[in-house]
């Protein structure tokens, strides 16, 4: 009950691979022709996962950059010269679950997550598709030396969020996320080792090519104390020769699913934003 068991289970790092002949059924009484084609391009849609997964054996390859600040102008050329890095490899093993792996820069962190479709939307039907994607990460930059108590498991932060998409028209699309992350290990006094967030996402179709995005990812119980802010982001995508490429000023320089949302450095109001992009490649 594979479908089921995701969704039960999404707020758990758990994964479940088996098989329900129910779901098929039910799914198989909508004709395949009557399912409104993805939300969004982009399997993000700027920072967040939208609900598009990668088409049945299509292997993607995605490096994104997000240079360092603007707000130091031509000192260090708005942020150019220096840059943190993730690329992340997704696969898609059937035509309703995505599984991926990724290494980012910042705390030199590994993840292996999991996307998984499990409604879609339909014309004159169902009226949204739901997606739920799932990651775990392993942090490698903890050094023994630092923390004589080091364990395994206190590398580890675990992610799940049920992307919710609804395309109003060829112009239109917006998304909301419930969003569960633990870390086992907080280096903030107060914070709780769970947390609960929601991202608010858009995106707007200018011309054949173009399109403004938009996500918004509020933190719910965020330690009174931390320095971090909500995660706001601004992006354009564009659309050649069936690739995407997103470009995006954001105030989160992290890349990991598990950092992005909880921590945002930058200030809108001060100018303390980053620029960066996403470059995708099939294969």
């Amino acid at each position: 009950m594979i479908r089921l068991f995701f969704f039960l289970f999404l707020f758990f790092p758990i994964f479940i691979f088996s098989q329900d002949d129910l779901i098929n059924d039910l799914e198989s009484s909508t004709s395949v022709d009557k399912k409104v084609n993805s939300s969004f391009e982009a399997l993000k849609i700027i920072n967040i996962e939208s609900t598009k997964i990668a088409g049945n054996k299509e292997f993607y390859l995605l490096i994104a950059h997000r240079f360092s600040s603007v707000k130091n102008g031509f000192d260090d050329l708005f942020g150019l010269d220096g840059a943190t890095i993730k690329f992340s490899f997704f696969y898609g093993v059937n035509d309703w679950l995505q599984v991926g792996f990724a290494r980012s820069k910042f705390r030199k962190t590994y993840d292996v997550n999991a996307k998984y479709k499990l409604v879609s939307q339909v014309y004159d039907g169902f009226p949204f598709t739901i997606t739920g994607f799932s990651s775990v990460a392993v942090n490698s930059s903890l050094k023994k030396r630092d923390l004589p108590n080091l364990s395994f498991a206190n590398r580890l932060t675990y992610l799940s969020e049920l992307l919710i998409s609804k395309k109003f028209n060829d112009n239109i699309s917006l998304q909301i996320a419930p969003i569960f992350i633990h870390e086992n290990l907080v280096k903030i006094s107060n914070q709780s080792n769970s947390q609960f967030a929601i991202s608010l996402a858009g995106s707007f179709r200018i011309s054949d090519s173009w399109s403004i995005t938009t996500e918004y990812s509020p933190l719910f119980n965020r330690a009174s104390n931390s320095d971090f802010n909500n995660a706001l982001s601004l992006g354009l995508d564009w659309q050649v020769g069936g690739h995407v490429f997103q470009l995006m000023f954001t105030n989160s320089q992290q890349l990991n699913d598990t950092h992005y949302v909880t921590n945002a450095t930058g200030n809108w109001a001060k100018g303390d934003v980053f620029f960066g992009f996403n470059l995708y490649r099939v294969f």
